[in-house]
């Protein structure tokens, strides 16, 4: 078979890091002979490059090219590439991973559009990744219809006939930002770019240890040398005008006005902070005109602006201003409508614990140049803030705890303008409905709700939460397409998160009383604490024996405020044993029903089940613990001796 895709890891010196990397390259659903992996060893001097020969020598896809230290990964991903034989080539670096069936839908998507780049959905794990870009697919996307420019780091597809025709590599030897150079170049010349935005292709992550190459701190002189050639490759494919301002802008917002504001100025140290500052100086004054700071956000006008006039100390009080400014958003009801959760929130901004509050009906200027001091830079970003409200925006996004995948939810909202004393103040709120569908969320796991809200200059996340004690909607848990859904809040701080296919007791199933369970002839009814959608929804029930089981096919529906679970039972097969009963869950998991069937003459009796002793439960705690630290350290006793 005509190998579809190469995908080329530079390593050097990951350790234990790349166990999760080699693990999800051999889980992919493309066919074993339809991909090959390259593993680019640049000079690692621990146990890696024996590690890496040994798999090779087991696995016929992988293959371990070993080379002196090139002091980066430019060359490293420059000789994978000539020694790949695949259609696409896919860039992985050592210490992330990829979802497991990421090759075959950005290849096949790829095939499919005719692309020369494939972006795959990328989910952040302590690092951070764009999210617009994401929001949707874009099957033909450029850097003029879609937000592209925002992801510049290599791990993308590239259709290897695209890179020999544009003779396009990576600059080698010890630089920055080498990535953005090709990766800039390539959505330039690209014929089409494709966005996959359904599936997490791509984890990035961060180590424990924050010793990924991306965290170091870097000279600047060469990090904002290297930042020119990218603009040098801006320069070369596009004219002057709207484009080129809005692609430089990428640069100006992400590489130095982001870096200037707030906590993350605050906390570098003192001499560092200066000498960054300089050379941002430079490259704005040099090669940045008017309208790329135009089209910034307000707060990060006035950065802009100051860093253009060499105004450091104003920058630094801006930053501490900005530093106290966070987002809040409040739950208002929580309740199942329809198989779909309907999340209800307010979400404004707050300082130092209370509402921020604006001047009413302030009319925005156009920011000419720098603000004269701190206290006309807070009023030009107020009175801008309260004039563009009406293009402020709230999303919901529902984030996997383990895995960090994200997915934007359906959102209704509208803004208010909420008076705030007499002095004619105001505070801006977003009022908003979410639809959470739980068949969307792609995994089991616990999934957290996260606010994220566009207003004036801030594009800020936080978590929904806290809800009120007093009155803190708690909807039941649903049964929805076979999977089961535990809406909770957690402890101690009261955010709201999903439980998709875990939870076992909180369900609250030992709640149900076995005098209100009926068996007449061949017919079981159950009513159970549950959410059916209007139409209900299939179930499974596992009744076992000391001996045997048997699955048997039930129906869960709407009943009250909970649900009636039907099922037609096998009485042939239940007669002379007792047998205990189960709700199948996902997984396979069973969720125990406090009751048991006794097969008799004619039909089925409930029987009532007691609950373990206390003393009981403690003792299946303990070997369950137990046997999950046994399995935890025979695991890194396999890994050490695969790396010896």
């Amino acid at each position: 078979m005509p190998v579809k895709v190469s995908v080329v890891v530079p390593v050097y010196n990951p350790g234990v890091y790349i166990e999760d990397c080699i693990a999800s390259l051999l889980r992919q659903s493309l066919p074993p002979d339809a991909y090959e992996v390259i593993f680019v060893d640049d000079g690692s001097t621990d146990d890696t490059p024996a590690r890496l020969d040994a798999l090779a020598a087991a696995e016929p896809r992988v293959t371990v090219l070993h080379q002196e230290n090139s002091g980066w990964s430019g060359k490293p991903r420059n000789v994978g590439i000539e020694a790949a034989r695949g259609e696409y080539v896919m860039f992985v670096d050592n210490d992330d991973y990829l979802g497991d069936e990421a090759l075959e839908r950005m290849y096949d998507y790829g095939v499919a559009n005719g692309a020369d780049v494939v972006v795959g959905k990328m989910a952040g794990k302590g690092r951070g990744v764009p999210v617009e870009l994401f929001r949707r697919n874009h099957p033909r996307a450029t850097v003029s219809n879609a937000p592209l420019i925002d992801s510049l780091t290599p791990h993308k597809m590239f259709r290897r006939a695209f890179l020999d025709e544009i003779g396009l590599r990576f600059p080698e030897g010890r630089r920055r930002l080498e990535d953005h150079v090709f990766v800039t170049e390539a959505y330039l010349r690209a014929g089409n770019v494709s966005v996959l935005g359904d599936y997490v292709c791509y984890y990035h992550v961060r180590r424990d240890d924050s010793s990924n190459a991306g965290f170091q701190r870097f000279d600047a002189g060469g990090y904002f040398k290297n930042l020119r050639e990218a603009l040098d490759v801006v320069e070369r494919y596009t004219e002057p005008g709207p484009l080129r301002d809005r692609l430089f802008r990428r640069w100006l917002r992400v590489e130095m006005v982001e870096r200037m504001r707030a906590r993350r100025l605050l906390a570098l140290p003192a001499d560092y902070r200066r000498e960054l500052f300089e050379e941002m100086h430079q490259v704005v004054v040099e090669r940045f005109g008017p309208g790329v700071a135009a089209g910034l956000q307000p707060t990060q006008q006035v950065v802009a602006a100051l860093l253009a006039a060499d105004r450091y100390d104003d920058v630094e009080a801006f930053a501490e201003w900005e530093a106290g400014i966070a987002l809040t958003a409040v739950p208002e009801r929580v309740t199942w409508e329809d198989g779909t959760l309907r999340v209800g929130f307010t979400a404004e901004y707050a300082s130092a614990g209370e509402p921020l509050t604006f001047t009413a009906g302030a009319a925005s200027t156009p920011l000419d140049g720098p603000p004269e001091d701190l206290a006309a830079a807070i009023a030009w970003v107020g009175a801008d803030t309260v004039d563009r409200f009406g293009q402020a925006t709230a999303d919901l996004l529902m984030r996997e705890r383990a895995s960090a995948a994200q997915y934007f939810q359906p959102v209704e909202f509208t803004r208010e303008e909420v008076p705030a004393g007499e002095d004619g103040r105001v505070r801006l709120v977003l009022r908003a409905t979410a639809a959470v569908d739980p068949a969307a969320l792609d995994r089991a796991g616990l999934w957290d709700a996260f606010v994220r809200v566009k207003l004036g200059g801030w594009t800020k996340e936080c978590r929904l939460g806290p809800a009120p004690r007093t009155d803190r909607p708690t909807p039941l848990p649903a049964l929805l397409g076979g999977h089961l859904v535990l809406p909770y809040w957690t402890s101690p701080h009261a955010h709201l998160a999903l439980d998709v296919d875990r939870a076992t007791q909180r369900l609250g199933l030992g709640r149900v009383s076995a005098a209100d369970v009926t068996a007449s002839g061949d017919a079981l009814r159950v009513p159970l604490p549950l959410h059916a959608p209007p139409g209900g929804t299939e179930a499974l029930l596992r009744l076992t024996s000391p001996h045997t089981s048997h699955d048997v096919p039930a129906r869960l529906s709407p009943q009250g405020s909970g649900a009636l679970l039907e099922a037609v039972l096998p009485l042939g097969d239940l007669r002379g044993a007792t047998w205990r009963v189960a709700l199948v869950g996902t997984g396979p998991r069973f969720l125990p029903l406090p009751f048991a069937l006794r097969g008799v003459a004619g039909g089925a009796q409930v029987v009532r089940t007691t609950r373990p002793s206390a003393l009981r439960r403690l003792v299946r705690r303990a070997r369950r613990k137990l046997g999950t630290a046994l399995g935890r350290t025979a695991a890194r006793l396999r890994a050490r001796t695969r790396r010896r």
